[in-house]
């Protein structure tokens, strides 16, 4: 029996220990770009996007430390500044092959996301309790992790997460899967604080939007179960070491089309930089 298991352990691979939200909606988008991404950890390129996303966040992140009477526009640009000091040696930012003309429209973009957010609400009432709070957590057995943008009491005392977004709204029909993050986030925080926050909310800096739900009982249940089913989704692909392409128009931003059948890709190379990769 025990050279059995040993066998059906070398066939397969090893599963990541825990998930986050964006593990588990990477596998549910594409269980190959999954393997790439969070078994294999095959390094994958920045991308103006993401950078700029990471980049805004640091900024509001700054400026919410900030006393309440100074969170105002012209410090969130200071800190936007600050911010763009702080990551300008990061991997993130001297990875990206920008000319001179795409750099300034990347920084422009930067701070009209950082003004838009003085649209959706007022940052001196807000009283946060965590700030890319780094949470973990058992959710129906399984083990989550994630990295809240902020964490705070509302008026009433009430915890209440946010989200913040820096790419296009989703259409009505998308709300409820763009919302499945923050959802989790609920969760990890009721049980690791006991309190189940009253709201969750995703701002949307590029349009800008809120879009705000209830995290209830119904609703965390079902959160729940979806994680269980994909955990055992995943390590069952892990034991057979099966994880198939799904093509769609995300395959347009996906870092691994080198790799990838569905493109004429090669995933014997993806193997031998993994293999590098575990030296």
């Amino acid at each position: 029996m025990t050279q059995a298991r040993d066998t059906l352990r070398r066939v397969g691979v090893d599963p990541p220990p825990s998930l986050s939200p964006s593990a588990i909606a990477s596998f549910t988008q594409c269980p190959l770009a999954f393997k790439y991404s969070y078994v294999h950890r095959l390094p994958e390129p920045p991308s103006p996007w993401t950078s700029k996303g990471t980049l805004v966040h640091r900024a509001l992140e700054r400026l919410l430390d900030r006393p309440a009477p100074e969170r105002t526009v012209a410090h969130a640009l200071a800190d936007l500044g600050a911010a763009t000091a702080d990551l300008a040696g990061h991997p993130e930012f001297t990875g990206l092959t920008l000319t001179d003309a795409e750099w300034e429209r990347f920084h422009a973009d930067a701070e009209r996301l950082v003004r838009r957010y003085f649209e959706l609400e007022d940052p001196t009432t807000v009283t946060p309790v965590g700030l890319e709070l780094k949470l973990e957590a058992r959710v129906g057995g399984v083990r989550v992790r994630g990295v809240i943008d902020r964490l705070e009491l509302d008026a009433d005392g009430e915890l209440v997460i946010t989200d913040y977004k820096t790419g296009s709204v989703p259409g009505e029909r998308f709300e409820a899967k763009s919302l499945a993050g923050v959802q989790m986030y609920a969760l990890l925080c009721e049980q690791t604080f006991g309190r189940r926050p009253a709201r969750v909310q995703l701002y949307y800096l590029s349009k800008p939007q809120a879009i705000v739900a209830t995290p209830t009982d119904q609703v965390l249940t079902g959160v729940t179960r979806r994680t269980v089913a994909i955990r055992t989704a995943i390590d069952g692909a892990c034991a057979r070491d099966d994880f198939r392409p799904s093509p769609s128009r995300l395959c347009d931003f996906c870092a691994f089309v080198a790799f990838c059948p569905a493109h004429g890709g090669d995933p014997a190379a993806a193997e031998e930089v993994a293999a590098t990769i575990g030296r």
